[in-house]
């Protein structure tokens, strides 16, 4: 008697186990996500801040100047100015040694970062003494704190001018 329940039970546990998940379809299409991290694709190598406060207290206390980066994961222009950032070696390496990086897809509360409008993508410089570079400017009357792909040498030279700011002010 107890063989014979015992047999039933192993055969209801095999029947019950060939009932469990589908075997995935080679058909269906799996995405890899990876987690987000602060960089957010503008360079992973790259040690970036949290908050606008954070970075401010970093610029401070390294002596080195803030670069604020204001842009949108769903705006074409912000995701061609990401990728042409993220690949260029110069503007890696000169934005690990020489900057406090931080960068947002929210606006701040100080409306210092916002001088000439709400836009994407924007970079803002900002010195150790904590004062925003309003003189550190793109190539757009309309725009002054934008920069586009083709802009790339003038966004290079302008992280060259903070530096050099730096050096020459402080």
């Amino acid at each position: 008697m107890v063989k014979g329940l015992m047999f039933v039970l192993l055969v209801l546990v095999a029947a019950s186990s060939s009932f469990g998940k589908p075997e995935n379809n080679s058909s269906a299409k799996k995405e890899n996500k990876f987690p987000q991290t602060l960089s957010r694709g503008w360079g992973d190598e790259l040690n970036w801040t949290q908050t606008y406060e954070e970075a401010l207290f970093r610029a401070k206390s390294s002596n080195k100047p803030l670069m604020v980066i204001h842009h949108l994961e769903d705006c074409p222009h912000s995701q061609a100015m990401k990728q042409i950032f993220a690949n260029n070696k110069e503007i890696q390496k000169m934005a690990g040694e020489d900057f406090i990086l931080l960068n947002l897809v929210f606006e701040t509360s100080d409306k210092h970062l916002a001088p000439d409008g709400q836009y994407v993508p924007r970079f803002i410089f900002v010195d150790p003494s904590l004062t925003v570079r309003a003189d550190i400017t793109g190539r757009y009357g309309n725009r002054l704190y934008a920069y586009e792909p083709a802009d790339l040498d003038l966004l290079l030279s302008n992280m060259k001018k903070a530096k050099k700011l730096l050096k020459t002010e402080f």
